[in-house]
């Protein structure tokens, strides 16, 4: 039989990467090894060895074993009188499959079974058919050396966690606790050990051992430091308690592992043991975030255990305030960065604990919350990290869908861990990156190859999907803004039992706490986990409701939204999880009736607070292709209608939002914070979501009514619209216009187009659950004596005929909205010399709009509204200052282009910069107007209607206030008072002619 032959034969059971290492199994497996293999046969030797070899095939690394079990048997054939290791793993299925496991994964355990050839036997079934315990307990140390009697025992009990844990037996939770157990009694053998040395006489010390880090967290890995710290009872302890501490330390280093005590204060610099008091002296004084971090996987471990657990509860209050530190959160996240910064970069991309999307990605985002939350909530306060997830993901802290992610990512890189560890029982966190050292830990996880797919690419693939996933919720939990406002609170605030709950209603200014209090039992009632998570919420949002001027209201909305969305999946969700949409959901609704009330009719529209892009208007091109295309999309045309009327309410809602949100700090949109809000630019918004609502209705208008081919028709804004001056509550002024087809009788093309105008104006003022856009077309020639609709040419009759200063004044703000582009080009030439006379005004014109100005100003002012404080017709008000500007542009536009445009403030920097208006003049009323309109909207947003007085005093003056970044209402009500002084001044300067240039 050829050598090729023989290699193929054993390489079907795995071994050999090549034609020498098949080779070497040959001569181990053979008559003069194991007596396995018949090599003239090729074949097993018989049936129990066929089971071994099956067995040592499906080891992580079946060269690696067989070679471990040769060196075993033949240290047993050198040291027992009769070998019995081989009969025993015929016999044994169970030994067979542990013992193979361990060989295959653990070159380190092979070599102390090499050395300690007996020790197979811990692995061996027992005699009622059950596997060997493997919960991390020492057996007994016998009478012989202490310290080698302990080596032996502690690798005995490894061998048996080992080899539960490679054959499935354990779990990764029961390993580690396994692990940890073990930890626990070496320390306790240890200390033992260092008690026993003492000089006879010695009094024994109350001397704790308190576990911390992955060991107090009942999360301990293979080979890792253990952490601890030392506690004494007293002063006169602490001598002889430093001689056990010290001796501990040391019988560990040579049994187990070494002891790291740096998490003690001052660390390595500190003394190694303190008295109780000391400890707490240091942490009420000195500690910093980290250490009460630290802290929270503090467990006895050994020595005098009461003692620990007295230390620890007496430093529990301490933790749980630790959160409330102003730079608490922050410490923790600069931790995460200084740790990642650490790592060498070669090695960074192959970290799975300090590394990007590694574990302490997970640990540091559980522990930050557990900070945060466990001040209110005692089920949080759990020192390991899978226990501390559960709890936060049972008390709505974290989704479930993240949680189950982040679990899913610690198991993965914890087994990868324990992989890597056992292999040679070092320390190790790194991915090798040699193929060979891939391949068998590949093999180690149980991933084999599939069609098109190596092990290797398999274990790489989920390797790549758990960090990244980890890593991506790690930013998301830790850097969630959620946990500053949370950490602000009070730990008191965050209970939120009836008493504490009224008592804090009561702090925080709700005037009536008592229906607070039931607006909060009904959000958090019960043990659904909507009510979990609402209590996490409440706490924060009540104090963003108690900075506004009516906390009560701003709960009774939010508890009214919550109830319409409440069983909506991703409600609470997006509150808890999404960037900081709970305070800014918190202002909008108890600053702004106008946004709640659009809020509580499209509920959904309360994801646009998530995202900062959604928080920028729309340019009307989008809005207009947008707005069309829904109503394209039905054939009915109230359905159509309903469908642009519900684009138009969710851009209302992004606009109103996005204006409450302008002033919050770091609570506006990105771009508010990089440039102030410019009330011009929410009014264009706002004129641009009436226009794409007039375009798509127009084309539902005409799909509906019976139409003239050819029929030409147009929308003119006027007023405000016309103006890009819209607010959140204005009408849609307009002018309807159209042209006949050629050959098509005037009467035919007059009625089909005031059809189409009349539906137009039915199908946007039909009842619906959104503010209603008025169509309003008085300011057409004649008013509403007049016909609704003209064609073209009466225009231009009436306007050269009939008109009266007044209606070039109003045409000042005309311009072309939806329908023919064509025909409202020609509108707006053709009004050109109405609105723009080429001589001015005679002074009788001039008189006539003085006169206007003024009975407009006595006659439309409200009955016992104060003009000082009327924002629209009062004295220095807009009406004021668009007046003046209409004026300049009436008397100069004519001969001066740059004065011709629809904006008022656009037009009145034209006249100052052409001289017509003095600087200091166009200043004033540009600062007039702004700040009327700017108020104006503001009055909109607070009260939910419309309204142009400006309250002196209350809580609407107060909301008014907040709303706009100022502080004071007193202060700002004399501002207001002052801009409008110098306004009304300069608008009687340039009414009366008053400018150097002109007369």
């Amino acid at each position: 039989m050829t050598r090729s032959t023989r290699t193929n034969r054993l390489a079907r059971y795995g071994f050999g990467s090549g034609d020498d290492g098949s080779v070497r199994a040959a001569d181990l497996l053979g008559p003069d090894g194991l007596g396995l293999w018949r090599p003239e046969s090729q074949e097993p030797a018989d049936a129990p060895a066929t089971e071994l070899l099956t067995a040592l095939s499906r080891a992580a690394d079946p060269d690696l074993a067989l070679r471990q079990l040769h060196r075993i048997v033949e240290a047993e054939r050198r040291t027992a009188e009769e070998p019995a290791l081989l009969a025993a793993l015929h016999a044994d299925p169970g030994l067979r499959r542990r013992l193979v496991a361990v060989l295959g994964a653990s070159s380190a355990l092979g070599d102390h079974l090499v050395a300690n050839p007996d020790h197979w036997r811990v692995l061996a079934t027992a005699g009622d058919g059950l596997a060997p315990t493997a919960d991390g307990r020492l057996g007994p140390l016998g009478e012989g050396k202490p310290i080698p009697a302990l080596r032996a025992a502690y690798r005995l009990a490894l061998l048996g966690i080992a080899a539960a844990d490679l054959t499935g037996g354990r779990a990764l939770e029961q390993t580690m606790a396994a692990l940890s157990a073990l930890a626990d009694a070496t320390l306790a053998a240890a200390y033992d050990i260092a008690v026993g040395e003492l000089a006879e006489g010695t009094p024994v010390p109350r001397l704790a051992v308190v576990a911390m880090g992955k060991c107090g967290g009942g999360e301990l890995n293979y080979v890792s430091d253990v952490d601890v710290i030392f506690v004494a009872d007293d002063d006169a302890d602490l001598t002889v308690a430093t001689t056990i501490a010290t001796r501990l330390i040391h019988v560990c280093g040579l049994v187990a592992w070494p002891v790291d005590a740096a998490l003690r204060p001052e660390g390595n610099r500190g003394p190694l043991v303190r008295t109780l008091g000391s400890h707490l002296a240091y942490y009420r004084r000195w500690a910093r975030t980290w250490e009460f971090q630290a802290l929270l996987k503090a467990r006895p471990a050994a020595g005098d255990l009461a003692l620990a657990q007295e230390w620890i509860d007496q430093l529990a209050p301490l933790v749980w305030r630790a959160a409330e530190r102003p730079e608490a959160v922050s410490d923790v996240r600069a931790m995460r960065r200084k740790i990642i910064e650490n790592v060498p970069p070669k090695e960074l991309e192959r970290e799975i604990k300090r590394g990007p999307g590694g574990l302490r990605d997970i640990e540091f985002a559980v522990q930050l919350l557990q900070l945060v939350h466990g001040r209110g909530d005692e089920s949080l306060r759990e020192p390991g990290t899978i226990p501390a997830l559960r709890a936060l993901v049972a008390g709505g802290y974290v989704g479930r869908a993240d949680g189950e992610g982040l679990l899913r990512g610690y198991r993965f890189l914890r087994g990868v861990e324990h992989r890597l560890q056992l292999q040679g029982l070092r320390r190790t966190h790194t991915v090798p990156a040699e193929p060979a050292g891939l391949r068998w830990l590949a093999a180690a996880l149980d991933y084999t190859a599939t069609p098109g797919r190596s092990a290797v690419e398999a274990f790489r693939a989920d390797w790549v999907t758990h960090a990244t996933e980890v890593r991506r919720l790690h930013a998301k939990l830790l850097y969630r803004p959620l946990l500053e406002s949370v950490a602000r609170v009070p730990a008191d605030g965050l209970r939120l039992t009836p008493e504490a709950a009224r008592n804090r209603l009561e702090i925080l200014g709700f005037a009536d706490p008592a229906g607070a209090l039931r607006h909060l039992q009904a959000l958090t009632g019960g043990v659904s986990r909507t009510a979990a998570i609402q209590r996490t919420l409440l706490p924060v949002l009540l104090s963003e409701f108690a900075d506004a001027p009516e906390p009560d209201r701003g709960l009774l909305n939010y508890r009214q939204v919550s109830d319409k969305l409440g069983s909506t999946p991703w409600y609470l969700r997006v509150l808890r999880d999404e960037g900081p949409v709970a305070r800014r959901l918190a202002r909008v609704l108890s600053l702004s009736r106008y946004a709640t009330d659009l809020l509580s009719r499209e509920p959904e529209a309360l994801r646009l607070l998530a995202e900062e892009s959604e928080l920028t208007p729309r340019p009307r091109e989008v809005l207009c292709e947008g707005f069309t295309a829904a109503a394209a999309r039905h054939t009915d045309p109230v359905e159509a209608t309903r469908a642009v009327r519900a684009l138009r309410r969710r851009e209302l809602v992004r606009l109103a939002c996005a204006d409450v949100l302008a002033r919050a700090g770091s609570l506006a949109p990105k771009a508010a914070r990089q440039s102030p809000p410019d009330v011009s630019a929410v009014g264009a918004a706002l004129a641009a979501v009436t226009d794409a609502t007039l375009t798509a209705a127009l084309r539902t208008a005409r799909a509906t009514r019976p139409d003239v081919p050819g029929l030409r028709f147009a929308v003119i804004g006027m007023g405000r619209l016309g103006g890009y001056e819209s607010n959140y509550l204005s009408d849609a002024d307009v002018l309807f216009v159209y042209d006949a087809p050629p050959g098509v009788p005037e009467s035919d093309a007059s009625a089909a187009a005031r059809g189409i105008a009349e539906e137009l104006r039915r199908l946007l003022g039909m009842p619906a659950p959104d503010p209603a856009l008025g169509v309003d077309a008085d300011l057409r020639p004649e008013g509403r004596q007049g016909p609704l609709v003209r064609s073209l040419a009466a225009y231009a009759q009436y306007y050269a005929r009939w008109s009266r200063v007044w209606e070039a004044q109003a045409l000042l703000r005309a311009r072309f909205v939806c329908g023919d582009p064509d025909l409202g080009e020609e509108f707006e030439a053709m009004i050109e010399p109405v609105r723009y006379p080429t001589d001015g005004l005679s002074r009788e014109q001039v008189v006539e709009i003085r006169r206007i100005k003024a009975r407009v100003e006595t006659e439309r002012l409200p009955r016992g509204a104060d003009p000082a404080t009327h924002t629209k017709l009062g004295r220095g008000g807009l009406a004021d200052v668009e007046w003046a500007v209409q004026l300049l542009q009436l008397r100069y536009a004519g001969r001066h282009p740059e004065l011709r445009g629809t904006r008022t403030l656009g037009a009145l920097a034209a006249a100052r910069d052409a001289g017509l208006v003095d600087p200091a003049d166009a200043a004033a009323m540009a600062a007039g107007w702004t700040t009327a309109a700017q108020v104006r909207n503001a009055l909109m947003l607070v009260r939910g209607r419309d309204g142009d007085q400006l309250p002196r005093h209350g809580v609407e003056l107060a909301g008014v206030v907040q709303l706009l970044g100022a502080d004071d209402p007193g202060e700002f009500l004399d501002e207001y008072l002052r801009t409008a002084r110098r306004c009304r001044t300069a608008m009687e300067n340039v009414m009366e002619g008053r400018v150097n240039n002109f007369g």
